[in-house]
């Protein structure tokens, strides 16, 4: 992936952007569980970076996939998780389908003003009994006239208890689970819907929440594209997410390899540098080559995608991009913290949080082992009765 100036420009931005408006504010949204979205999102918009690659016609800057991964690995300077990921939702998780199938009316309603940082939006996909198998959801849009009524709960919703509309995939229609599903734009201030704020083990900045749909009623004309087509476009928007999910963990994981080696340089038992034992430096080496792989198959995988979005090479490599992000976080963090001794098990130790936080990768966005599936899959290796 070649590296211009302008991708320069926005790196530097990025960067000053999450020095100056983020990391100071860091502790005391961690401590009150949620972050001031709308004021994040309006600032983010002022910059243009909520929209690097959506339609200039809506607001966007028309610019392809290498600069939405610069961004992303730039907000790995963010010195929580929970941060990236909510911002992540709102560029690359929940308004990709809607930039590239919605209407024109659509996307002047909802698309224009997320991109400005107006409105906060959320992805509305996982349920409380379907999370990585995407075909089991069972909530329902059924049509009333020029209406949807909409029934049904979704679970881990990220910006859920700030967002202004969601991205919801819903049954529409009785036929098979792969096709039967639509996309839909839901206002959250339609009568029938609550929100449960959801605790969780880490990323507690971002507040997650589940949200319940009791007869809401929204106009067929929120549907994104072509009804029906629901479950295929959430596919495709997968391959953004898991893309923007794995490159935003590398500058996460440059500043944690330099932190240990910092603390365990400075760090004396039995005469010498904790860093000083071969174990140790050469341990850190040994990581820090894992994340250079990584970077070089996120840019290769950004490479084709750029080339043909469409492409089924596309699917397996961001697959492998998000495997290999999510276990290298458990593999990388866990060694980190070990070499911090008692340091690490503190609360506020920026590795125990990294711990806290970075373990979402291996679960959120699909699970590991939907990932291998996908993979094996697209190798051939997959077993006939699994492919389903």
């Amino acid at each position: 992936m070649q590296q211009t100036q302008e991708h320069r420009a926005i790196r530097q931005t990025v960067r000053k952007f999450v020095e100056q408006e983020l990391n100071p504010h860091v502790d005391a949204w961690e401590a009150a569980e949620i972050f001031p979205a709308r004021e994040v999102f309006r600032k983010l918009g002022e910059l243009g970076l909520l929209g690097i690659t959506k339609p200039a016609e809506f607001g966007g800057l028309g610019l392809d996939a290498s600069f939405s991964v610069a961004f992303a690995e730039e907000l790995g300077h963010c010195t929580c998780g929970a941060l990236p990921m909510a911002i992540g939702v709102v560029t690359d998780m929940a308004t990709p389908a809607l930039a590239r199938f919605g209407s024109d009316a659509l996307r002047r309603e909802f698309l224009a003003p997320t991109l400005t940082g107006e409105r906060v939006c959320s992805i509305a996909v996982s349920e409380p009994g379907a999370g990585s198998d995407v075909a089991s959801v069972t909530t329902t849009a059924r049509r009333d006239g020029d209406d949807y009524v909409i029934d049904g709960s979704k679970m881990w919703i990220t910006n859920g208890m700030q967002a202004d509309w969601v991205c919801l995939l819903a049954n529409t229609g009785e036929g098979p689970a792969h096709a039967n599903k639509s996309l839909i734009i839901v206002p959250m201030d339609r009568p029938g819907i609550t929100r449960s704020k959801i605790r969780k083990l880490g990323m507690w900045a971002s507040d997650t929440a589940q949200l319940f749909f009791d007869g809401v009623r929204v106009p067929t004309r929120f549907r994104i594209g072509d009804e029906g087509r629901g479950f295929a476009m959430q596919m495709q928007q997968f391959q953004e997410e898991r893309l923007f999910v794995s490159a935003s963990t590398l500058v996460t994981f440059d500043r944690l390899i330099a932190q240990t080696a910092e603390y365990t340089k400075q760090r004396k038992a039995f005469g010498q540098s904790i860093l000083d034992n071969q174990s140790v430096h050469f341990r850190l080496a040994e990581l820090q080559t894992e994340v250079e792989a990584l970077r070089a198959l996120i840019y290769r995988t950004v490479g084709m995608y750029i080339e043909n979005k469409d492409d089924p090479e596309v699917v397996k490599l961001a697959s492998m991009c998000k495997l290999k992000s999510g276990r290298l976080a458990r593999e990388l963090v866990d060694g980190c913290l070990q070499y911090w001794g008692g340091m690490g098990f503190t609360w506020d130790n920026p590795v125990a949080r990294a711990y806290r936080d970075l373990r979402l990768g291996s679960i959120g966005g699909g699970a590991d082992e939907v990932m291998l599936g996908i993979i094996s899959k697209a190798m051939g290796t997959l077993p006939r009765k699994a492919r389903g």
